[in-house]
């Protein structure tokens, strides 16, 4: 009788928790939809969770007005996707990486630049790679045309020119690779890059 009722009282749990998780989505998706500067700073923010930023950088990013961008944020925050302090005078935003729906987020991010076709189309067929980075300005979180990809390991350039090709079809951009072998990685500069490099993926030790 003891291990019916803890049975259903899992069985309850696991509804309510699941009710919770379906609440906690729907109020997201609210959140996200029918604004541009919306999705500005879900790039912004949510492709590289390390990305801080305050309110007059992104109007100069964006080159939208202020009090848009700041009707958003406020919205962002109020839904707690995104954490603030004060910085001296500056509000400085970034992504809640504690919130319950991150990774959620941070996937339907990937979805909509088409990063997701890109690592199961490229990356997963061309065979010894070890590390793939995202450069350019999707980097530091700017959309734009062309994906910008950094590749390390041994491939065929070949097989990649058709792979990218097919790639670009499936998700309407643009992209644009640069591959070094692991020795000529290690060489490589990373600070002198106009944008830090986002690690995608690498090789499984």
């Amino acid at each position: 009788m003891v291990n019916s009722v803890t049975k259903g009282e899992n069985r309850i749990n696991i509804f309510f928790l699941f009710a919770k998780r379906v609440i906690l989505l729907l109020n997201m998706i609210s959140t996200l939809i029918s604004s541009k500067t919306r999705v500005k700073l879900l790039l912004k923010f949510f492709l590289n969770s390390k990305t801080s930023s305050y309110l007059r950088a992104l109007e100069n990013e964006f080159g939208e007005s202020t009090n848009g961008i700041r009707i958003e944020l406020n919205r962002f925050e109020k839904a707690d996707m995104l954490s603030s302090k004060m910085d001296g005078n500056k509000k400085m935003y970034r992504a809640n990486t504690d919130h319950p729906l991150f990774n959620e987020i941070h996937s339907i991010v990937y979805k909509y630049i088409g990063i997701d076709k890109i690592i199961e189309s490229v990356i997963e067929k061309l065979g010894k790679v070890e590390q793939v980075y995202l450069t350019g300005t999707f980097a530091k979180g700017i959309d734009g045309p062309v994906i910008d990809i950094m590749i390390v390991g041994e491939i065929d350039r070949t097989t990649l020119v058709k792979l990218v090709e097919r790639a670009e079809e499936k998700i309407g951009r643009r992209i644009r690779c640069i591959d070094y072998t692991s020795e000529e990685f290690k060489k490589l500069d990373l600070l002198r890059l106009e944008y830090k490099p986002l690690l995608l993926w690498q090789k499984k030790a």
